[in-house]
């Protein structure tokens, strides 16, 4: 059984991805949770993930003597490894849609990312007010988001951004979860499909277990000195 290497799940918004895509395809696979204790160069979290990748960073995907790391990497050998859960679209020209979204998801949007970084078990609304005043970047990334997104469900109809779900919708879950807990404004269909990506049943589970850590990481927490 493939062995999928992750970082605590209330943080660790890339481990998130490759999780719930394994997760919400019902594609079997054994978690392997490495604690965030720090990121420096002697940290266990280095150590324990330098002895399976070069990057050191999670998520590691480990089937027999392969190792694959870097999402997008992730996404690429299980889609091949599993066609017929067709987690990419099926449509040649929907396909490279989506990889399209997932690439631009994976290199940018560092307004959102920096300022909004992902914290499942905090609500923070009052931040996220203050984020949305002072920090144009967040303003154009969800601007961004929103039209993305908006196009993708008119073309498709929904219920995800290529109608079913694909990695698109698995690589964008972090973002929902971003959009959440800083109560960031958005139209209701976005809104919406926010609230079906959170409901569907691998985000749950992921969410689920974020909330079950209880694992306050003071380094991970730029806005708040406790839970």
């Amino acid at each position: 059984m493939m062995k999928l290497y992750i970082g605590n799940k209330n943080y660790s918004s890339w481990s998130m991805r490759a999780w719930v895509l394994l997760t919400q395809a019902g594609i079997p696979f054994e978690e392997v949770m490495v604690r965030f204790d720090a990121f420096t160069p002697d940290s266990q979290f280095k150590a324990t993930l330098r002895t399976l990748s070069p990057t050191g960073k999670v998520p590691v995907l480990v089937d027999g003597a392969l190792v694959v790391w870097d999402t997008l990497a992730i996404a690429e050998y299980v889609a091949e490894q599993f066609p017929d859960k067709a987690l990419w679209p099926r449509d040649t020209a929907a396909r490279a849609r989506a990889r399209s979204l997932c690439a631009e998801m994976h290199s940018g949007f560092t307004g959102l990312r920096t300022h909004c970084p992902m914290n499942i078990e905090a609500s923070l609304p009052e931040t996220g007010a203050l984020v949305w005043r002072d920090q144009p970047a967040v303003r154009t990334d969800v601007a961004r988001l929103v039209n993305m997104w908006q196009q993708c469900l008119d073309e498709r109809g929904g219920p995800m951004l290529f109608g079913d779900f694909s990695v698109a919708d698995a690589f964008f879950a972090p973002v929902c979860a971003r959009l959440l807990t800083y109560a960031l404004p958005l139209p209701a269909d976005i809104a919406a499909y926010v609230n079906r990506v959170c409901a569907l049943p691998g985000v749950k589970a992921w969410i689920d277990g974020a909330l079950a850590e209880q694992d306050f990481l003071d380094f991970e927490e730029p806005y708040r000195l406790s839970r």
